[in-house]
């Protein structure tokens, strides 16, 4: 089906979503269970659904007697090798009472950039969908460079949405939507909904911001919401602590309007060229 409208998610046939490091790591960590209760409830109507997570490299500062995100990569491989276990391992304690198997996916930018590899990273989780397990995917932190990463896993998410043909993209943030500057500066105006296409230079989405667990930022979000967009993707942008509502296809968020004259790829069952290389 084509999600044109926020409330068309509640009837979603596939959906992705993506939470961020600041939403599940840390004091925030006991919201996991929220989060997946609202993806059980979204999988329960028979919706297949793929969670796209940060977190690895915060949740494992703590072991590694870290206060900040480190700098260095060596380090952030450390962390990302410890804290991936323990994520994966809250996520599927959490998935356990709702009957409800986790599978983990690892990637790469080469990963969706290799014709080989995409088609088997699409296979994978087009197989694990059907078996009804819910994929969660994050960046393959262990082995990425500096050279060849995503940048976010908001663009991370994108390009999973297009690569197995998601009806819809939720990107949770901190905040309830977007706002046409930083919204605690005055004069910001909450921003509904943008249209295909729609000129959004007046904006301030501001730079990427760089916190103490991990990347990402307003601005990460609507590139990476104009590029599933492009693809013929919906996409809802809000709150982390909304996104039982979000599924449920409530009035919320910023929405952005997908391009009505592209159809997802597995709404065809051809492979249409990547956008990971755009």
């Amino acid at each position: 089906m084509s999600i044109l409208e926020r409330a068309d998610l509640l009837g979603a046939r596939r959906v992705v979503v993506k939470v961020g490091s600041s939403s599940i790591s840390g004091e925030n960590a006991e919201k996991i269970g929220p989060i997946v209760e609202a993806l059980a409830a979204a999988h329960a109507r028979g919706t297949e659904v793929v969670l796209v997570s940060s977190g690895a490299i915060a949740t494992g500062m703590p072991y590694l007697a870290l206060d900040e995100r480190p700098v260095d990569l060596a380090t952030q491989q450390a962390a990302a090798a410890v804290g991936q276990n323990v994520l994966i391992y809250r996520y599927q304690d959490a998935l356990r009472s709702f009957a409800i198997v986790a599978g983990q996916v690892l990637l790469t930018a080469g990963d969706l950039e290799n014709t080989t590899h995409r088609s088997n990273a699409r296979r994978a989780m087009e197989r694990l969908l059907g078996l009804r397990i819910l994929p969660i995917v994050n960046e393959n932190d262990t082995v990425a460079t500096h050279e060849i990463r995503f940048g976010d896993n908001d663009r991370l998410a994108a390009l999973v949405a297009e690569l197995i043909g998601a009806d819809a993209l939720v990107l949770l943030s901190d905040i309830e939507c977007l706002y046409t500057m930083p919204p605690n500066e005055p004069g910001a105006r909450p921003i509904e909904t943008v249209a295909f296409g729609e000129d959004l230079s007046a904006f301030q989405f501001g730079s990427v911001v760089v916190n103490s667990v991990g990347t990402g930022g307003a601005a990460t979000k609507v590139s990476a919401a104009r590029l599933a967009a492009a693809a013929g993707i919906g996409v809802l942008v809000t709150s982390a602590d909304l996104v039982s509502d979000a599924l449920a296809g409530a009035q919320i968020g910023t929405w952005f309007a997908p391009d009505t004259s592209v159809v997802p790829s597995s709404h065809t069952g051809t492979t249409r060229t990547s956008v990971a290389a755009s």
